[in-house]
């Protein structure tokens, strides 16, 4: 039998907890997640708009559904599907994320359930919008993590992933340049971590759910962060049960 932290990566939650404070700070240690977030919304909104068959003009084409982040952080994710209308409840292994989380939330007047633990901890509840950004190839077992989600969306829900790719490029943007460079906090990722989008695919077939869209992120200077072809740097992947 799994313990209720069976996924979680103690240094991985100690190395995010550290960053809590400068979270929200779009020019600090984070600043690479805010960079990904608008075409992470976009990519989401898309998603929502095309399974519930949403008007894509309506500011809160989530109103009366329930979502979970899922590894959550301070919330940058959180606070848009709050924005969107969902009862969202956010999670995530470090209690210093959650504790920032709480306070910019209360600031903003946004009611957001946030949790400290692990995705074992949500055992039971069940969720129309399951979302983790750049969440899996930070736990311990991937697999059972992945199971962990499908079990918490409820039929007829949404899973939406993201994580970077494990290719020669992403080592060399994300590792060399990004964390090298301090673009991205040393010591942030361990490349071998990173998954495949056929590994990640075969965890989401293994427990129980179906991949539908599979969609790249790429970077360049002149644009940054943008939707496309390319999965080799990151990618998102929607998965339906």
């Amino acid at each position: 039998m799994q313990s209720a932290t069976a996924t979680i990566d103690p240094a991985e939650a100690a190395h995010f907890g550290r960053l809590a404070a400068d979270w929200w700070n779009p020019r600090g240690s984070s600043a690479m997640l805010h960079r990904l977030n608008p075409p992470r919304l976009q990519y989401l909104r898309a998603a929502i708009d095309a399974h519930w068959d949403c008007d894509s003009a309506s500011f809160t084409p989530l109103a009366g559904k329930t979502a979970l982040d899922m590894g959550c952080g301070a919330g940058l994710l959180a606070e848009p599907l709050a924005r969107l209308g969902a009862r969202v409840t956010g999670v995530d292994a470090a209690p210093e994320n959650i504790g920032a989380a709480r306070a910019h939330a209360a600031a903003g007047g946004l009611d957001i359930d946030y949790l400290a633990g692990s995705i074992e901890h949500l055992a039971g509840r069940r969720f129309d919008l399951v979302t983790s950004m750049e969440v899996v190839e930070h736990v311990t077992d991937p697999a059972a993590f992945i199971a962990g989600l499908a079990a918490a969306l409820a039929d007829g829900g949404l899973m939406v992933l993201s994580t970077p790719n494990r290719t020669a490029k992403s080592h060399l943007t994300m590792i060399v340049i990004g964390e090298g460079t301090g673009a991205i906090p040393k010591g942030t990722h361990d490349w071998r971590k990173f998954l495949k989008p056929e590994e990640l695919t075969t965890h989401i077939e293994a427990a129980g759910l179906r991949v539908a869209d599979v969609r790249g992120l790429s970077f360049s200077l002149s644009r940054g962060f943008e939707l496309s072809d390319d999965t080799s740097l990151d990618y998102l992947v929607t998965a339906v049960r």
